[in-house]
């Protein structure tokens, strides 16, 4: 039993719903955590995944009673075969609704610097990762939906700032002073 299981067994019964279906009817977002991992050099670790045409950040979606964190924590695992201690969030975008997917929550922590042998340990889950890369922003910008590089921008922004930032669309609202 995790401190956190005592949490939520301590809140009691749910609250129950004081007008039926009023729950059902509450919008759905969708919730993503990935990591923001550099190399001793400082370049972004950058992952072509086998599902698009993209690059992308180590992490994926959260599934049902999972936490952000919890959910990058799992995908980094799964996708990299490497258990890093993933840190604080650095940003959180709101993505808003693009055809068929709904709006997003999307948490970037800072997935920390690997040494070289934790990078000759990465085993990529060749079912998703068609291949790996350490690369500046610049150099992936092309490669990169234009959300991406600014959410990846305002991430790097953050970490150098020690800052936590919100960003909508990739976008900072406030950044740090």
């Amino acid at each position: 039993m995790t401190g956190f299981d005592d949490d939520v067994r301590a809140e009691g019964e749910p609250e129950r719903e004081f007008h039926a279906g009023v729950a059902a009817r509450l919008p759905r977002k969708s919730v993503s955590g990935g990591a923001l991992v550099r190399d001793a050099a400082g370049l972004v670790l950058f992952l072509q995944p086998t599902y698009k045409p993209t690059l992308e950040i180590p992490g994926g979606v959260v599934e049902v009673d999972e936490s952000p964190l919890a959910a990058c924590r799992r995908e980094v695992r799964e996708e990299l075969g490497l258990e890093l201690p993933i840190g604080r969030v650095l940003v959180v975008d709101w993505i808003p609704v693009r055809g068929p997917w709904p709006d997003q929550l999307a948490f970037v922590f800072d997935g920390g610097v690997l040494e070289a042998a934790t990078v000759a340990r990465m085993t990529p889950d060749p079912v998703e990762v068609a291949g790996v890369e350490f690369l500046t922003l610049a150099a992936a910008a092309d490669r990169l939906r234009p959300s991406m590089a600014r959410r990846l921008a305002t991430a790097l922004l953050a970490s150098d700032a020690g800052a936590t930032m919100y960003a909508e669309f990739g976008r900072p609202v406030h950044t740090p002073p």
